[in-house]
């Protein structure tokens, strides 16, 4: 559920919305049997809820259906990576982003979260080329990356991407990738000397980077 609130908003966002709707609903069953104005006047501090809150409850009458009514996923725990994989994929609403980081965050498993800023960077990096979208870099770069790295190196990507690496003006001259990018020399060049930063990005947290979706 926090990784769908999580959509198109803040951390901080969607953390007031998340605890905002587990005091109101403390249980999913509470939650599954709410109305979506009820739902979404609960999340209203995440953004987009008139949107959110449908999908939120057609994921729970989902679970409740093949589990004669619990809505309990505790099962995941002792479950492969495929197993919980393919059962997130086959909910209503959930793509390989929000499965990758159920899987990461949640039951702390070796997957790698591919948001707009880790897709953005990888790219440019040369993990594949421009044409391949979010679903199929999810399987390119779990094949590139050792298990033991994944998490890490998505919670890296983000803040580079975030602070340095952005979309439109890339600082490419702080990045701390410059002599391994393919495509920083050209992007480089492309930029004003104007608009260049005198100095490196603060750190970013582990916690404050996952499961975003931008």
């Amino acid at each position: 559920m926090l990784t769908v609130l999580s959509q198109n908003t803040s951390d901080l966002n969607s953390g007031r919305a998340f605890g905002e709707l587990r005091r109101r609903f403390p249980t999913w069953e509470e939650l599954a049997g709410a109305s979506p104005p009820d739902v979404a006047d609960a999340i209203r501090s995440g953004g987009l809820a008139n949107i959110k809150a449908p999908r939120i409850l057609a994921i729970l009458d989902e679970i409740a259906a093949r589990q004669d009514g619990r809505i309990d996923l505790a099962w995941m725990r002792t479950a492969s990576d495929d197993e919980v994989r393919e059962y997130l994929l086959s909910l209503p609403g959930v793509g390989p982003k929000t499965a990758a980081c159920v899987l990461a965050f949640s039951l702390e498993r070796p997957a790698i979260p591919v948001d707009t800023h880790v897709h953005r960077v990888a790219r440019r990096l040369g993990f594949f080329g421009d044409r391949v979208d979010a679903a199929r870099a999810h399987a390119v770069m779990e094949e590139l990356v050792p298990p033991p790295f994944r998490v890490d190196m998505h919670v890296g990507m983000i803040r580079l991407g975030r602070e340095i690496c952005r979309a439109g003006r890339p600082s490419c001259e702080v990045c701390p990738l410059n002599d391994l990018c393919p495509t920083a020399p050209g992007i480089g060049r492309a930029r004003p000397a104007s608009s260049r930063p005198r100095s490196r990005a603060k750190p970013a947290s582990r916690a404050g980077a996952r499961a975003k979706g931008g």
